[in-house]
């Protein structure tokens, strides 16, 4: 008998325990003014068109006038699949990408934890004004990467890849997939291995066909930095792109502090986040407004292509 009771002790002890740690890490508020810093990763689309930025900035300048807090971030732009394992290993404590099947490959680990889905725009296929390939007589983003493969096949044109393990880069792959197709190796598939912005101004100077976030497509074009290569396909069903962030469960991030920025991080991007990207950035990015559920049901189907 008292051996049971023992142990009944034991079991509620440790679930004060850990009670009393989620509270704290919930709840906690570094003492005094202090500063310190968190490595952030994040995809290139939102690094080139400015927005990771200016959030961080505004985030940062909120909390420290709410708290005396000073939090820096130290950005580290990469494509999403390099950026999801800097935060597996715990170089970056938070991370902001759009690659939903390495996400979801990465959840499933246990290595990251979802904070929320905070914006979304849409994947485009882009390529010349004369579009041999007649992309944009295409049905869907299937059959325009098929259409793609044929005419690259008889010599009539380009694609260019980032082939850097993307977000973009995985929805390519994706697409290749659905179509039925390969193109590794072939002479008019060609490999950048950089971000999305060179990759279009590779595309731009040979008249090429690439895919891309429509964000970083429209704010070249808004700089004048792309004048042949035009919009030749939109596909909703195939080329949602939607962007999260996410924590590490990395040992070398589980510290309060790191904690308490992401939580408040989370609460400001659900709403004085949310009114920025809508006030800056329309156009170029969408806040997720009141469809966060039907997000989140695109992203799981998104995720299970592969």
């Amino acid at each position: 008998m008292k051996f049971k009771v023992l142990i009944v002790i034991a079991i509620g002890v440790v679930f004060i325990l850990a009670l009393i740690s989620t509270v704290f890490k919930q709840n906690y508020v570094p003492a005094g003014t202090v500063a310190f810093r968190v490595n952030v990763a994040t995809t290139t689309s939102l690094y080139q068109t400015g927005l990771i930025n200016d959030l961080l900035e505004d985030f940062r300048t909120r909390l420290r006038n709410q708290t005396g807090i000073n939090v820096y971030f130290s950005v580290i732009a990469k494509g999403s699949g390099e950026a999801l394992r800097l935060l597996a290993d715990g170089s970056a404590c938070i991370g902001f990408t759009h690659a939903p099947s390495v996400e979801y490959q990465y959840m499933s680990q246990g290595k990251i934890d979802r904070l929320m889905i905070f914006a979304y725009n849409e994947f485009i296929i882009v390529g010349p004004r004369s579009d041999p390939a007649k992309v944009g007589e295409a049905g869907d983003a299937v059959d325009a990467f098929t259409r793609i493969y044929t005419a690259g096949e008889k010599g009539l044109v380009k694609f260019v890849s980032r082939s850097d393990m993307s977000g973009t880069h995985t929805r390519e792959i994706q697409l290749w997939k659905l179509a039925g197709v390969n193109p590794e190796g072939k002479h008019w598939y060609l490999k950048t291995g950089q971000g999305m912005v060179q990759t279009l101004l590779m595309a731009e100077s040979l008249g090429a066909y690439t895919l891309t976030d429509k964000g970083t497509y429209l704010s070249l074009v808004n700089q004048g930095k792309l004048r042949e290569l035009t919009i030749l396909l939109e596909d909703p069903g195939h080329l949602l792109n939607i962007y999260s962030v996410y924590i590490s469960t990395s040992p070398y991030c589980s510290n309060p502090e790191v904690y308490f920025v992401a939580l408040k991080l989370k609460l400001y991007l659900s709403h004085e986040g949310q009114e920025l990207i809508k006030n800056r950035y329309s156009g170029l990015f969408n806040p997720i407004g009141d469809e966060e559920e039907l997000l989140l049901s695109m992203w799981k189907n998104l995720s299970k292509l592969g």
